[in-house]
């Protein structure tokens, strides 16, 4: 399967098809702590808006988009700058096939290109296939939070991971929007 499986850059045309892999996750689990599914057009606008900083991907099998993976900044004050938080999100019967390994590897490359120095990954727990992926793709856990949501009737805890993927100097490089990659 994962050598079928190709990657390109998400548009806003693919908010639909995304909206069809994020839908269960919404309705049926407490992965997303959303508790409605975004309209059509407002995923479009978060795809463009996250474009505009950060690698958005997708990757197709045979043709259609089975999983996305995108970065998004973890916090808005200038000190976090180098420092993403990461999603990912598998249609469900695509889970288990490397793809995600594959959209994460592409996300960690552009990052870094991009000049970001840590990803961070917030996830529901428990949640050990998320927890497990994260661990393989070189992820560690670095925090656990409480019932620090509710959905589905019940609270719900967090684990923070973290992947260091560039060097911390002193007075570090602006990170170089998605958008002027090509021209720097």
């Amino acid at each position: 399967m994962n050598e079928k499986i190709s990657l390109r850059l998400a548009t806003v045309s693919d908010a639909r098809q995304l909206l069809a892999i994020y839908a269960p996750y919404v309705l049926d689990t407490t992965v997303s702590f959303e508790y409605e599914v975004p309209s059509e057009e407002e995923f479009s606008k978060r795809i463009s808006n996250i474009l505009q900083k950060f690698p958005y991907y997708v990757a197709l099998a045979e043709g259609e988009i089975v999983g996305y993976a995108y970065a998004s900044p973890y916090r808005m004050r200038a000190a976090y700058n180098w420092v993403v938080e990461t999603t990912i999100y598998i249609k469900q019967d695509f889970r288990g096939y490397g793809i995600g390994s594959k959209l994460y590897s592409a996300l960690e490359e552009t990052l870094k290109t991009q000049g970001v120095l840590t990803m961070l990954a917030c996830i529901a727990y428990p949640n050990p296939p998320s927890s497990a992926f994260h661990e393989t793709v070189g992820f560690q856990r670095v925090g656990h939070f409480s019932k620090s949501g509710y959905k589905l009737g019940r609270w719900i805890d967090i684990v923070w991971m973290e992947k260091q993927i560039g060097l911390h100097h002193e007075n570090p490089s602006a990170v170089i929007p998605f958008l002027e990659l090509d021209e720097a």
